[in-house]
Formats: C-alpha cells, structure tokens, sequence
C-alpha cells in the first residue's frame, strides 16, 4: 500500500473541507512515516522525515555516524563508513552526524492503521484548537443551536462544528425542549476537557438579558445608553438600571420603544418575563427609590457603615413595595447593592413610640431628646449605651458632650446592673402599678378556683 499516492490532493482536500491550516495536515503525514520507519530501523535509529512540495512526497532521512570501520564491524543502521560519507558530503569528517535519504518503508495493514490513527488525531487536535480559538472571543455574546438530546442533567445544543451545553439549573423554569427546537442564549464559558473544548451556555445569566436589550436598542450598541445594573428571577421578574450620556435622550424610553415594542421583543424570548426598567442614579437615596418601584416611597433612612437603608411606606405602599413573596425589595437589593428593610408608616410610627417609652427610663431624659434618639436609629438604652460620644453629640439635645457623656453614663449603669428594660419597652414602676398587678393576680386566682368549684359540681367532665 503506497501512502504517497495523490498525497498533494490528499493534503489539500482535507485542509479545505475540515478547515485545517496546510502545515499541520503535512506534520501528521511526517509523524506518521516515522512511526512506520521507526518499527523497521529499529527503536534508537534517528529519523527525519520532510515533505518534498516539489514531488509531492515524504523524504525520509536516517541519520548516520561517520566511522573509520571494517565492514564486518559496522552498525549499518546508524553508522556510515568514512569513504562513503565523503562521496555523499565531500566535507564530512569522522564523527559528524550525516543524514542519508533512505527508502519510505512500504506500509503493510498494522502499520497503514496506525499511521491513520496518527493523522487523525492531529486533525481531532488541530479541529478542537480550531474550535477554541473561535468561541473563546465570543464569550458574553448570544449564541442559538438545535437542541439534540439530554446528557448529564445538560441539554446538549448543536451549533454546527461543536456542540454546547445548556444546564438545567441555566433553563428559564418552565421551558421544556424538544429535540429539533431552536434555542438561543448567552455564552458564559469555554473550557479545555479531555475530550476537547466544552462550552456552556445560559438562558438565567443578567447578562443575557442585558445582550438582548442589545440587540433590540441601536442606542445602546452605539454606546449612547449604558446598562449599568441587572437583576433577574428568571422566567418571572427582572430590574435592568440605565444611562444615556446624551441629555436628549431619555434612557428608559429608548429601551421600552414605540409602544413598547422593544421590551415586548425580550419579553417575548424570555418567556413572559416580567422587566422594570429605570433609570440610574450614584445618589444610593435616589437609585433605591427608582428600584422599589411601582411603590412610593416616604422616607429613606440611610447607614453607610453597613450599607443599609430603612425605607418608610405608607400603609398601603407596603405589599407593593415588598412584592409577592419578597420579589420586589429582593431585586431593589439586589440591582442597588444595599440591604433594604421595608417598614410600614404606622409600625415605625410604634417602634418610635416605643423606642421613646424606653429611653424616658433613664434618669434626667427628656421626651425631646429620646424622640431625637429614636429618629437616628437608638431604640433602646442599650443601644445608648453602646453609641459614642462623637456620635452621640451630633444628635439634637446632646450637643453639650457633658449631657452626652451623663446620659450615656446613666445608660450603661442600667446595662450593668442587669435592668429588665435595657432591650425593649418597659414602663416606669410604679406604687400603683405593683398594686394593680397584685389585684390582677388576686382576681386570676379567684377565677381559677371557681371553674375548679364548677368543673367538680359538673360531675369533672370539663378538659
């Protein structure tokens, strides 16, 4: 069997349909002559082989010692007599290495198999290169395929020359697949296996969202509107914040189109998925209130420190603004990066009161000055006790930090003594409240006795 037979056609038709550059099919066919070579010269023969572009074969060139030797002393296969190295090489000297071109071995069955099985595992590498080197830069980018089957929990999406893997937990819930659907969605991974590149896809990912406004809004691949933010509970709601950097433009208007035309557009591939679009702010105060939408917002009472904000609603605000099961202030959170508390108008209003009823157990508090407190967020002596000065002097009626120190002095002495009243509301004790509770005990204990008397009388069937 004559490997050489047509080899240009050969390496050219191949590089052409499989898309394989011309110098890495010539390097599988060389490797593959020297394994042949190799199994009949013998394992510590050294061996070239190179491709002739001019004959359109492989030279095949073992690599000799020059040695001043008798015949019968000669290791023909890698040592070369000195008068026969000068007739090939006039400059040749004792010593030198000198290549002899020799015969291409004829390939008997094994040996054709196994120089097949070298030529295609270049082109399977040189392919799998091929295909990394292609889908590495699209990651971020929207991608579609076939669906084709389920593999390890991973809807596995044909894209043509290699296929993708769409987990399940990348599904939109409620999306179910048949073999033969189109589906489209974002690139999030390429990776290297054994097998070759593995590349993952997502329908959950903000991103692909946020690339599907892309594509539906000319503003925003000019650059004109910035996404800057993007929050999702797949296949259900999503929050998605925006900037024009031209004045003329209003961002969210641009994103929602002529009659909503755009956002219907994603709406409609994300499978009904609900999506607010506002406007964004670096003023957290102001981002936050546009994220809690549709809900109004009263009051927002800010903690840098912990990067949390306590908003006020009215009464009626409050389950718009919380949303069914959380989803709402869950997403707010999410896009603004803030912890939000939502508190009802009359349950702050109560907290308030009740912060005030507390702090007025400490000797020399005024009612101003613990409603000063409770409006900057200490609700109980406690948290007084536990409140620097530098802070504390900031707050109305403490600015003289000789009422800052005592008040806080007079808040820890109840702390160390171990006060009931330190966590929460406790009303001052007074004479008459210990005489009212010892009558309310008395009239409890006369009570019990009575239905005892009466369950006795009823023959005791009462449980």
């Amino acid at each position: 069997m004559n490997l050489m037979t047509e080899l240009s056609r050969v390496i050219e038709s191949v590089g052409r349909d499989r898309g394989i550059k011309r110098e890495i099919i010539v390097s599988a066919i060389e490797q593959a002559i020297l394994a042949a070579a190799q199994k009949k010269y013998g394992p510590h023969a050294i061996l070239e082989a190179h491709y002739n572009e001019e004959s359109g074969d492989v030279d095949l060139y073992l690599f000799k010692k020059v040695v001043d030797s008798e015949d019968d002393m000669l290791e023909e296969s890698e040592e070369i007599k000195i008068q026969d190295a000068l007739e090939l090489d006039p400059q040749a000297q004792i010593g030198d290495e000198l290549g002899v071109k020799v015969e291409t071995p004829s390939f008997g069955r094994v040996d054709a198999q196994t120089a097949k099985q070298i030529i295609f595992q270049k082109v399977r590498d040189a392919e799998r290169d091929i295909i990394f080197n292609e889908y590495l830069p699209l990651k971020g980018e929207i991608i579609s395929g076939i669906a084709r089957r389920m593999e390890r929990g991973n809807l596995v999406i044909d894209l043509g020359k290699t296929d993708a893997f769409l987990p399940k937990n990348e599904i939109i819930p409620g999306e179910l697949y048949k073999p033969g659907d189109r589906v489209q969605a974002i690139l999030v991974d390429v990776v290297t296996t054994t097998k070759g590149p593995a590349l993952y896809i997502s329908r959950t990912n903000p991103k692909y969202l946020m690339k599907l406004f892309e594509q539906e809004v000319p503003e925003i691949r000019d650059g004109i509107i910035e996404i800057k933010q993007c929050s999702r509970e797949p296949g259900s709601r999503a929050k998605m914040a925006v900037i024009s950097k031209d004045r003329d433009i209003d961002p969210v208007g641009a994103c929602v189109g002529m009659k909503g035309v755009r956002v219907q557009q994603v709406i409609q591939e994300l499978k009904g998925e609900k999506i607010d679009i506002i406007p964004w702010s670096d003023n957290p105060m102001v981002f936050a209130r546009s994220a809690l939408s549709p809900a109004e917002i009263s009051s927002i009472r800010i903690d840098e420190r912990t990067k949390a904000m306590e908003i006020m609603v009215e009464d009626s605000q409050l389950s718009l603004a919380i949303g069914k099961r959380g989803q709402n202030v869950r997403l707010a959170a999410q896009i603004t990066g803030w912890k939000l508390d939502i508190i009802s108008k009359t349950k702050l209003q109560k907290r308030v009161q009740d912060a005030i009823t507390n702090l007025m157990n400490i000797e020399g508090m005024n009612d101003t000055q613990a409603r000063a407190l409770a409006q900057v967020g200490v609700l109980n002596i406690r948290q007084l006790s536990e409140t620097g000065i530098d802070n504390l002097a900031k707050v109305p009626g403490f600015e003289d930090r000789e009422v800052a120190e005592r008040m806080k002095a007079r808040a820890q002495q109840l702390v160390d003594e171990g006060s009931p009243i330190v966590n929460g509301v406790q009303a001052p004790t007074t004479i008459g409240a210990v005489e009212n509770d010892a009558k309310a005990q008395a009239s409890e204990k006369l009570k019990e006795m009575i239905q005892q008397a009466e369950g006795a009388t009823a023959g005791g069937t009462a449980e």
